[in-house]
C-alpha cells in the first residue's frame, strides 16, 4: 500500500528539510537563468528558521520526508505575499504545488485577514507561468530581483482558491 502526501503546517523541526529541499528544487531555476546566486540558494539555514517561525510555512509530507513547502506573510498593503513554492522533482506534476497553495491561501486569507495573494516568479519559468494561471493569478506587473533576475508579478483576490485537479 502506498503513502499518500499530507499537507500541514510547517513546525521548527521541518527547517532543515525545508532548507535542503529548496536548495535542490531551486537549481532547475538557476539553471534556466543561468544565475546561481538567486535568493533561495543563498538564504541561510537560520533566516529559513526565522520564516517558519514568524510566518504561514506550510509543508508537504510524503512519511516523515518533506516533499514540498510554500511560505507566506501578509505584507502592509493587505495583501500576502507567498514565494518560494517547491515540490521535489520527483513528485512535481501531481497537483502537491496547487495543495501547497491552497492551503497558504487558506491561512492568509481567513486566519490573516489578506485581502489578495501576490507572488513572482521569473520570467523564463514557464512552468511555474502556467500552474499560477491555471489556479486563477494574473499577472499584474513586473520587477527585478535583488539578483538581477526579471520577474513577474501575479496577483489574484483572497476568497479565489488554488484548485487542486
Amino acid at each position: 500500500m502506498g503513502m499518500s502526501v499530507t499537507i500541514s503546517a510547517a513546525t521548527g523541526a521541518d527547517a532543515e528539510q525545508i532548507f535542503r529541499l529548496q536548495y535542490l528544487c531551486f537549481q532547475s531555476e538557476a539553471a534556466l537563468y543561468a544565475n546561481y546566486r538567486i535568493d533561495p540558494l543563498v538564504q541561510t539555514l537560520d533566516s529559513v528558521r526565522e520564516e517558519v517561525a514568524a510566518d504561514c510555512v506550510f509543508v508537504a509530507r510524503l512519511g516523515d520526508e518533506v516533499v514540498g513547502s510554500v511560505r507566506g506573510r501578509v505584507t502592509e498593503d493587505g495583501a500576502a505575499s507567498i514565494g518560494k513554492l517547491c515540490v521535489h522533482p520527483r513528485l512535481q506534476g501531481h497537483g502537491i504545488g496547487a495543495r501547497l497553495l491552497r492551503a497558504a491561501e487558506s491561512s492568509l486569507g481567513e486566519e490573516r485577514g489578506a485581502k489578495r495573494f501576490r507572488l513572482h516568479t521569473g520570467h523564463r519559468s514557464e512552468s511555474n507561468l502556467r500552474l499560477y494561471r491555471r489556479v486563477g493569478y494574473e499577472r499584474v506587473g513586473t520587477a527585478e530581483g535583488a539578483d538581477g533576475v526579471l520577474m513577474i508579478v501575479l496577483e489574484k483576490a483572497a476568497g479565489t482558491y488554488a484548485t487542486t485537479a
